[in-house]
């Protein structure tokens, strides 16, 4: 042999470098699903937060800047009112949350004026998360090096992605078969362009690994990523803590509002009257489980193992992460709404009301409602309890 002769490979180096491109290629599936599962629960999270929570920010730096505005009215300091038109500003300037959901696309991707597409809570199960991986290693557009094939499996690839965020497992199913009769792009295992091939492959699998990686640290680091890591099996019970918090502080802002109203000027002279805002004495409809009627319509947010354990018989169970999709599903007239402690419920009740329904919060939730001897049942029939 030459020395400008090729180094030919012997059996044991080929199957090493075979083996090795299939472990690095399952390690890229894997991760791709895993990104991109991140990706779709990270987008669904904040859909549902602006939706939910949003009205409750609005609420506190409402009174955020009425408090600085009544400060501003009892001292008549110049810091003091410059701070309360910065509040103000903060305020006016905070862009419209209808206006801001009207710009998230459909479920086709394309906007429909007038109609936008409620947030919807999506997680891929086991299913489509197989499915997804699957039709990835066989139809990846960068399986061939051939254009117009390149072409045909973005697009396919495409309507896989599609179907994978909205977590469709039926519609991956339908894509997989449609996929079954495609042509493979790699060579066969005894062509002669196999060792170059796997060579080449091996080195897009290990660069993409590495972008998909960095992919995942920067979802992870955004604001909603890291929100989402303290709760990433209950994201529901974080947002209802989320909404105990902001209550809690819409609370305390609220009453020192009202002590800054009610009172004399530090000087002991009478305050000036600051400009009422429509917003200023708007309080959150509630009442205690005892008040609630007999037969009045009830909405539990719970989810459903919670409902499952122990509910209200003929409450409508509605899960908080559908409320916005199925609103239409609610009955008219006045509705009393129900979750474990009153966090979720208090958000959609929120929610309701910024749509103009006539909603209550129960206080307590389904403790308080346990706690009052009211009737329960359970979905299996069993004794009830509240999980």
């Amino acid at each position: 042999m030459s020395a400008d002769s090729p180094v030919q490979w012997t059996d044991p180096e080929r199957q090493w470098l075979e083996e090795r491109v299939a472990a690095t290629e399952l390690a890229w599936l894997t991760l791709e699903v895993d990104v991109e599962t991140l990706r779709v629960e990270i987008d669904n999270f904040a859909l549902v937060h602006h939706q939910l929570l949003g009205p409750l920010y609005a609420r506190l730096d409402e009174l955020d800047a009425l408090v600085a505005e009544a400060v501003a009215a009892r001292t008549g300091d110049a810091d003091d009112r410059r701070r309360a038109a910065e509040a103000r500003r903060q305020v006016d300037e905070l862009p419209d949350l209808d206006a801001l959901l009207d710009s998230f696309p459909t479920e086709s991707g394309r906007p429909e004026p007038g109609e936008p597409e409620p947030p919807r809570r999506v997680r891929p199960g086991k299913d489509a998360q197989r499915i997804y991986r699957d039709l990835a290693r066989r139809a990846h557009p960068d399986l061939t090096t051939d254009q117009a094939e390149q072409q045909r499996r973005s697009v396919f690839i495409a309507r896989v992605n599609e179907a994978y965020a909205h977590g469709d497992s039926r519609a991956l199913e339908e894509l997989a078969e449609e996929w079954s009769t495609a042509p493979e792009a790699a060579p066969a295992p005894d062509a002669p362009d196999r060792l170059g091939w796997l060579n080449q492959r091996l080195e897009w699998l290990t660069g993409k690994i590495t972008q998909l990686a960095t992919e995942q640290v920067r979802l992870e680091n955004t604001a909603m990523g890291e929100l989402l890591r303290l709760a990433p099996q209950d994201p529901d019970r974080l947002l209802e803590e989320l909404a105990e918090q902001l209550l809690g502080k819409a609370a305390e802002q609220q009453a020192e509002l009202d002590r800054l109203l009610s009172g004399a000027s530090d000087n002991g002279a009478e305050r000036p009257e600051p400009q009422e805002n429509p917003t200023m004495f708007t309080q959150l409809p509630s009442t205690d489980a005892v008040s609630v009627p007999a037969d009045a319509p009830l909405l539990d947010v719970r989810e459903q193992d919670e409902w499952d354990a122990g509910h209200v018989d003929g409450a409508l169970h509605i899960p908080i992460g559908q409320v916005v999709a199925r609103i239409d599903e609610l009955p008219d007239g006045k509705l009393y709404v129900l979750c474990r402690v009153g966090g979720r419920s208090a958000q959609v009740v929120q929610y309701l009301v910024q749509q103009g329904r006539e909603a209550v919060n129960v206080d307590g939730g389904m403790f308080a409602w346990e706690a009052a001897g009211r009737p329960m049942v359970s979905g299996s029939g069993q004794d009830a309890f509240v999980l």
